[in-house]
């Protein structure tokens, strides 16, 4: 497919809407907006937020689920030469006011509540304008009714009914395919999130690569049930789609019976999902009278059983993937039309404009093709996060390329092996085990359906391998039987000398659905220290 010309997010969007005026664009509840209306009423919102005094360079947190406003106030801003600052909306109220300090948001466009969060009460709770957020000026609030100090979503078009459309055009004309088009917060599963900064031409020109290996066109359609917070969403899923002219159909949260549903009637092409969203779909007691053989291709993570579900769905297209948001979503890719093992077992081939290097972890040396070592970046890679030099220092190596902390190796076909996290390795009796090797071997017996490995402290062996496993429904295993299994396949020293059985509700989750392992490991640390030692299993 020709690429967009277009450097900028709010070119992409004039560029789509001339391409494709009446093709759908956008679909929500009630909404149906075709590229034109997209357009139209991203501009009309522009010159509402213009009117309030939303200025180049200013940062714009938005907070809300996934719906028609979302995408709208993304364009607008971004259009003005501002920068968007998603929000999660899982964020308790000291995570909203370190995200709204640190990226010195000046506007926040939320909603009242969501899902159980009352965000009004938060905000009158951090104080807006007050000395803890000196910066934020305006918080502009759909749904709620009429709140002091809080301008409603709806008067915004009222705003600006009387900014002439040239205002829009020339701060357009200004925004530069270098200007940071987003700052995306990442989970921080381990330390307080940092501000990856994107530019306007890295989400354009990455994403087109990646829809282009899923063999995107216009009359695709993207089920968008992730969160369009989560980099996933609103810099992988929605751009991948949008550059390709295809429509994006949104789920506000993730319900399995409602994607289920959606996915059927809207006749949804592309998946984007994580291994917890694909086993929801999957055990969703509609899903054998759904009709998913709309589905296609798309991008999914996980070990191989996740992905196999993902085609067992429908989506027998489907791209296994890696990357970060640092990366601008994904650096590999594998295709849609690879064979079905590749897109089982690797993650593809580097994408155009991307390079990977293989290093020593210690010395930044490259590493022959087959052996282990760390997976550093060159290409469409964040310019820095935002205010962390300290951060910023330590991410890239001497010749540029960032540091990924991830392990990996490429093999004779040239195709990218994910091997887990260089801080996940547990260094037992002095030796190096990689948990995503253990974790692969325990997911091939028959009753685990996930499985956790994580190092804990031991006196003789400095550490020792713990596995957290999650039995399939109606399954029954015990420690013993899955020690013995993994001795089958194992050397003796990566055995988990440590097995414990979770549902799978009581596992600890970052926003965007991945395992925290720190606070596995937290939990399993606190139980083996008040089990005697001859009695640890």
């Amino acid at each position: 497919m020709e690429p967009p010309r277009s450097r900028t997010l709010g070119d992409l969007l004039d560029e789509m809407a001339l391409r494709h005026p009446d093709g759908e664009a956008v679909v929500f509840g009630g909404d149906r907006l075709t590229y034109g209306e997209y357009r139209a009423r991203v501009r009309a919102l522009a010159r509402g937020l213009h009117r309030l005094g939303v200025r180049r360079g200013d940062k714009v947190a938005l907070l809300m689920g996934n719906r028609t406003e979302w995408l709208l106030v993304n364009f607008a801003v971004t259009l003005l030469g501002a920068t968007l600052v998603p929000v999660s909306t899982w964020s308790a109220a000291r995570e909203l006011e370190y995200v709204l300090a640190h990226a010195e948001a000046t506007t926040l466009v939320t909603v009242d509540r969501f899902r159980g969060q009352d965000y009004l009460a938060m905000l009158a709770a951090i104080g807006p304008g007050s000395e803890r957020l000196p910066l934020l000026r305006h918080v502009v609030c759909l749904g709620g009714g009429s709140v002091p100090g809080v301008t409603p979503f709806a008067d915004l078009w009222e705003l600006g009914a009387g900014v002439p459309e040239s205002v829009v055009d020339e701060a357009q004309r200004a925004v530069r395919p270098t200007d940071i088009a987003y700052i995306l917060y990442t989970s921080g599963t381990t330390s307080t999130p940092k501000g990856v900064q994107l530019e306007h031409a890295g989400l354009v020109e990455n994403m087109f690569s990646i829809g282009e290996r899923q063999h995107l066109g216009p009359a695709d359609r993207l089920w968008l049930g992730i969160s369009l917070f989560w980099g996933f969403g609103c810099e992988n899923a929605l751009l991948a789609v949008m550059t390709h002219g295809g429509c994006v159909v949104l789920q506000e949260h993730f319900d399995p019976g409602e994607a289920l549903r959606l996915i059927e009637s809207e006749r949804c092409t592309v998946y984007y999902g994580t291994p917890n969203v694909a086993l929801a779909l999957w055990e969703h007691p509609d899903r054998p009278r759904r009709d998913l053989r709309s589905l296609r291709t798309g991008a999914a993570i996980g070990h191989p059983p996740a992905i196999q579900m993902v085609m067992d769905l429908g989506a027998r297209e489907i791209c296994n993937v890696y990357g970060l948001t640092e990366c601008y979503g994904n650096c590999t890719l594998t295709d849609a039309h690879d064979p079905v093992d590749a897109r089982l077992h690797t993650v593809g081939r580097p994408l155009p404009g991307m390079e990977i290097k293989i290093a020593d972890p210690a010395t930044h040396r490259p590493l022959p093709p087959g052996e282990i070592g760390e997976i550093a970046l060159r290409g469409y890679i964040t310019p820095g996060y935002y205010r962390d030099p300290e951060k910023n220092a330590a991410a890239f190596d001497p010749d540029g390329f960032f540091l990924t902390g991830d392990l990996g190796w490429f093999d004779a076909d040239g195709r990218l092996r994910f091997h887990g996290r260089i801080k996940d390795v547990v260094k037992t009796g002095g030796l190096n085990v990689s948990p995503l090797e253990v974790e692969q071997i325990l997911l091939g017996h028959p009753a685990v359906e996930q499985a956790h490995v994580v190092g804990v402290p031991d006196p003789r062996k400095e550490e020792a391998l713990a596995a957290v496993v999650v039995l399939k429904e109606g399954a029954t295993a015990s420690a013993g039987e899955l020690r013995a299994f993994c001795r089958e396949a194992l050397a003796a020293f990566k055995v988990p000398q440590h097995v414990r059985f979770l549902p799978r509700q009581a596992l600890p989750l970052t926003a965007s659905g991945k395992v925290q392992k720190h606070r596995l490991r937290e939990r399993l640390v606190a139980e083996l220290d008040a089990v005697p030692a001859d009695r640890h299993g």
